[in-house]
């Protein structure tokens, strides 16, 4: 609820880049594995989404984006049956958070705003359970403890969902501030906040090549 209620104060362009800020949180992880060869995906298309997402709203800018949807849609992945593995499965669950936010360019409203909002976050709670589920011990799990321990009750979910928030937070904050005119790309103010999700998807990395690693 507070979620929502933080994305309804926002006014509606500073909505889509919320939108596009909780897809840059994934942007590291779906790139810095290798996409399976028989998806069929070209990673550039890839690339070129989440670039275009963040580039100034406008006819343009959306048309772009849709023309790289129309592509990335006819790759075999879009035809075949996939048996992902754990990392593989939030590549998956990130494009098709890149195509919900292609509907937000034709359907636009909170309510689509959200969905992407709320998908990046379910993605962080699972990765919560991974980590817990697993037979072996994090390698930074005495950090992970301090950190919600840190947060003094406040915390009611796991490290990653706890950390999506304060990341989530700290961009709603500071979205008002930038020009209805510029992308995210285009002001220190946004760059900052990219770079922000960017650190966050490192970490998601980092966790999800040991979840690999110890054969999750």
């Amino acid at each position: 609820m507070v979620r929502i209620e933080r994305l309804a104060d926002l006014r509606p362009v500073h909505q889509r880049q919320a939108a596009v800020l909780a897809l840059w949180r994934w942007r590291a992880p779906i790139l810095a594995f290798g996409l399976d060869a028989e998806w069929g995906v070209d990673q550039s298309v890839l690339e070129s989404l989440f670039r275009l997402a963040a580039s100034p709203a406008g006819e343009e800018s959306d048309r772009a984006y849709r023309r790289a949807i129309a592509e990335l849609c006819t790759a075999p992945l879009f035809t075949s049956e996939v048996d992902p593995d754990t990392v593989q499965l939030f590549q998956l669950e990130t494009i098709s958070n890149l195509l919900t936010f292609g509907e937000l360019l034709d359907k636009p409203g909170v309510d689509e705003v959200e969905r992407v909002v709320e998908a990046s976050a379910g993605l962080a709670n699972y990765l919560d359970g991974l980590v817990e589920g697993s037979f072996h011990s994090h390698p930074s799990e005495e950090a992970h403890r301090q950190y919600l321990a840190d947060l003094a009750g406040r915390a009611s979910e796991g490290y990653f969902a706890s950390r999506h928030f304060a990341v989530e937070t700290a961009c709603h904050g500071a979205l008002g501030v930038l020009p209805d005119s510029a992308g995210l790309l285009d002001s220190s103010t946004g760059r900052a906040l990219l770079a922000l999700c960017e650190d966050f998807g490192e970490e998601l990395v980092t966790t999800m090549q040991w979840l690999r690693m110890t054969g999750h």
